[in-house]
């Protein structure tokens, strides 16, 4: 089973695009250690505060990917000065 997450995302307090993706190589390294998901910025790469990141993880058992993703979700929502603000979730 593959499950993804499209989440848009403000990245408050970054005043350049370098700042930007210093906060974003800071998510997505400790999200890929963290949760051994794919993880990738896929829109809004040249807007200095906001971003749309997917993450993408499969597994034998719809259950447990749908428990990782959430688990990431869980783990974005507590990372300092990354506001997530839609997700959209895909099950295939």
């Amino acid at each position: 089973m593959i499950v993804s997450a499209e989440i848009d995302g403000m990245i408050h307090g970054a005043q350049s695009l370098k700042e930007k993706r210093a906060v974003l190589r800071r998510v997505q390294s400790r999200i890929q250690n963290e949760f051994n998901v794919s993880v990738s910025e896929i829109d809004h790469q040249n807007l200095w505060q906001r971003t749309k990141i997917g993450v993408v993880t499969i597994s034998y058992d719809y259950k447990k990917a749908e428990q990782t993703i959430q688990k990431v979700l869980h783990f974005i929502d507590s990372f300092p000065g990354f506001e997530r603000m839609d997700t959209f979730l895909e099950r295939l």
